[in-house]
């Protein structure tokens, strides 16, 4: 008996030193996976988005086997960040939902706040203003709930912006209104809310009061550079003084923006707002010189994004071989642990073995069930073992699953990067005919004319550039190659259609107005108006269908 007693002490102390080391690696683990998520997000700052990847995977990961929610919900954030700040959107949002799940699951508002201001934003680059006014809703009423002033004043303001887009500008301005008094504790936030009033004033047609906020700002601001408040500001200076006539001083504001470097998408609205400035002035060769500037920047603006989705692309590819070599340490760290148990129950069934031949009978039988009880741990490690191969089977299956999506969504982008370049090559011919026409038009008023070759020859030069079948024929042949299904359905179902309907169908499709293709057919309005009536006759649609929802079915 003083034997088993001394043996039961050491059993007991050798548990005692395995919780204590336990609870050490438990909070050396935490503090690892805490360690990865920071300086994921500071790679992703650093625009490393590689690495960010890789490390905030490696903390996910980590975080999700041991049901570290906190961690877990930080790391499929910042990694719905990074695909943020790559642009792909669709990416983003699979993360922000999941990270979503998390906060409503298993965490505290606060964090049902942040994912869901994320959400919207998303959505509010993709101009899905519904949806973002939904999700900025949803974190207002949390902030109200746990009365998080700040929190509300920012939400308010988000909520503001969104129906200043969709044009409810009343709802704006009661938005901003609360807003306002709520952000002065962040003068940054107080900075914002007071331009998004003068942009309301601008879209209420106060110019005059959008003008002299904006100005103020302009002079009282400290860091023009923040969320680009320099650009915004002198953006709706130019086109308060443009809707008052002052149009040199609106050019003036608007040539100012390039000053502050702006990014390709601010300087085609830049573009376009100084090519109406010209055109009003009736300096028509200016006008044609930044519509062509226009057309320039949303081609540099295709190269980048078709280089971002390369890149977008080749981070997904690589963060996948990342999670593949993550599953095979795993699998491998778990090979060794199986053989570390498997020799520590070999030494304790031979320990115990070597007990049992120095025991009475009442031993032998104690240390037989103690055999028997290893023996089952055995089976359970066994089982295990088939559960980890199964798991690394279905990782696999996903991994290839990922793979398809990936082609997909790479055919996906450049079918959509063709059609942007035909819509912005038919825009162009648009313009470029509507700026002809009103201009042969001015000339055509003046009464000496007729009478002057010069005017007489610079005429028929500006009739040259009108668009030529010629022009037609490459377009159509750039749209069957991107729409080849479009057309083979059109054609199989109406075959009374002849090439100059389908050419008229073809701009339709394009979602280009009535006044654009009656530019580019150089016909009128009117005339344009009746012969999409006489061809959805010919097509035999119903007077309540309206033709370009029959086309998107085709």
């Amino acid at each position: 008996m003083p034997n088993i007693t001394f043996h039961t002490k050491h059993i007991f102390s050798a548990l005692l030193l395995f919780l204590v080391f336990g609870i050490q690696a438990f909070s050396k683990d935490i503090k690892q996976c805490d360690l990865l998520i920071q300086n994921g997000i500071d790679a992703m700052w650093e625009k490393d988005h590689v690495k960010s990847l890789e490390l905030l995977t490696e903390a996910r990961t980590l975080a999700e086997k041991n049901h570290w929610y906190k961690q877990l919900f930080l790391a499929t954030n910042n990694i719905g960040a990074n695909y943020y700040n790559l642009l792909d959107y669709g990416e983003a949002l699979n993360y922000y939902l999941e990270s979503y799940t998390i906060a409503v699951k298993h965490l505290e508002p606060k964090y049902e706040m942040i994912v869901l201001n994320n959400i919207a934003i998303l959505y509010s680059k993709k101009k899905d203003f519904e949806k973002a006014n939904e999700y900025f809703k949803k974190a207002y009423d949390i902030a109200v709930e746990n009365k998080d002033e700040v929190k509300i004043g920012l939400y308010a303001m988000n909520l503001g912006n969104v129906a200043n887009e969709t044009n409810n500008l009343k709802k704006a301005r009661d938005y901003f209104n609360e807003s306002l008094p709520l952000l002065k504790s962040n003068p940054q936030f107080e900075i914002l809310a007071k331009m998004a009033i003068a942009e309301n004033d601008l879209l209420q047609k106060n110019y005059n009061q959008a003008q002299v906020t904006a100005e103020t700002l302009l002079k009282t601001t400290k860091d023009l550079n923040y969320h680009d408040i320099g650009i915004s500001l002198l953006m709706i200076l130019s086109k308060s003084n443009f809707e008052q006539n002052n149009l040199d001083l609106a050019s003036d504001y608007a040539q100012k923006i390039f000053a502050r470097k702006p990014n390709l998408e601010t300087k085609v609205a830049v573009f376009k707002l100084l090519s109406d400035i010209n055109q009003k002035k009736m300096h028509f060769d200016l006008a044609l010189q930044f519509k062509d500037s226009i057309i320039k920047a949303e081609r540099e603006l295709n190269e980048i994004n078709n280089g971002r989705a390369f890149e977008n692309n080749r981070v997904k590819f690589e963060i996948e071989n990342y999670k593949k070599e993550i599953a095979l340490n795993e699998a491998q760290l778990s090979n060794e642990r199986k053989i570390f148990y498997s020799v520590l129950a070999i030494i304790i069934i031979v320990v115990f073995f070597v007990i049992l031949t120095l025991r009475n009978l009442s031993v032998k039988h104690k240390q037989k069930k103690l055999i028997a009880e290893r023996n089952e741990q055995i089976i359970s490690l066994e089982l295990e073992k088939k559960k980890s191969d199964n798991l690394l089977l279905e990782k696999m299956i996903s991994e290839k699953e990922t793979a398809s999506l990936l082609e997909h969504e790479k055919l996906k982008n450049e079918i959509e990067q063709k059609n942007r370049k035909l819509s912005a090559k038919a825009l162009y011919l648009s313009g470029r005919n509507e700026l002809i026409e009103e201009t042969l038009q001015s000339l055509s008023k003046l009464p000496e004319i007729s009478n002057n070759n010069l005017l007489t020859n610079h005429i028929q030069t500006l009739k040259s550039h009108l668009k030529t079948d010629a022009e037609w024929d490459s377009f159509i042949t750039h749209f069957e190659e991107v729409n080849q299904t479009f057309l083979n359905n059109l054609k199989t179902k109406h075959p009374k259609l002849n090439a100059n309907d389908i050419r008229f169908i073809t701009y339709i499709y394009m979602n280009l107005s009535t006044k654009e293709i009656s530019s580019m057919l150089n016909i009128t309005a009117e005339a344009c108006r009746k012969r999409k009536e006489r061809i959805a006759n010919r097509m035999e649609l119903s007077s309540e269908i309206p033709l370009y929802d029959y086309l998107s079915t085709l």
